[in-house]
């Protein structure tokens, strides 16, 4: 029996949903048992199912330059539904997510796009001399200043009170 159309686009999501309870032992006994008949991986169906995930990736990335492909706040959205569409893929073959099929193909797709995302790494050195004693002597001379007003105020406590 088919899903009816106002809650067939949100199916997966519920899936998931349940399939996460059941994970964290919040799921019913009932739920569980029916899903426990289920639980061999189709590593098959998986491997055939998730190159739909990686094409629609791939299409999506059309749509972004190529230049800002380093830039993850350019394709977030779209890397976050293909995440989603291997997750749901896997679960839908009754895989574990990840597994090392799906790591695998996503490390593929990561090659194919962002191969030349490597950073660069930063290197580290000590401010100018002068910016490096005011920092240093900034706190010091506030501390000896603060040693000096409380000490000050001590010994003056009866005409202060």
């Amino acid at each position: 029996m088919e899903a009816p159309g106002c809650c067939r686009r949100h199916l997966p999501v519920l899936l998931l949903w349940v399939n996460g309870l059941m994970a964290l032992g919040l799921a019913g006994e009932g739920l569980a048992g029916a899903h426990q008949q289920t639980k061999v991986c189709n590593e098959s169906l998986m491997l055939e199912k998730l190159p739909a995930c990686g094409k629609f990736f791939e299409e999506m990335m059309k749509k972004v330059d190529s230049k800002k492909w380093c830039n993850l706040t350019e394709f977030i959205m779209y890397y976050d539904i293909f995440t989603q569409c291997t997750e749901h893929e896997a679960f839908y073959a009754s895989c574990f997510w990840p597994n090392p099929l799906v790591e695998g193909f996503i490390t593929r797709i990561h090659k194919q796009f962002f191969s030349n995302c490597t950073s660069e790494e930063v290197l580290w050195e000590d401010p100018p001399d002068e910016i490096l004693i005011t920092l240093i002597l900034i706190p010091v001379m506030l501390t000896c200043a603060m040693i000096t007003l409380v000490v000050w105020c001590s010994k003056r406590s009866d005409i202060l009170a």
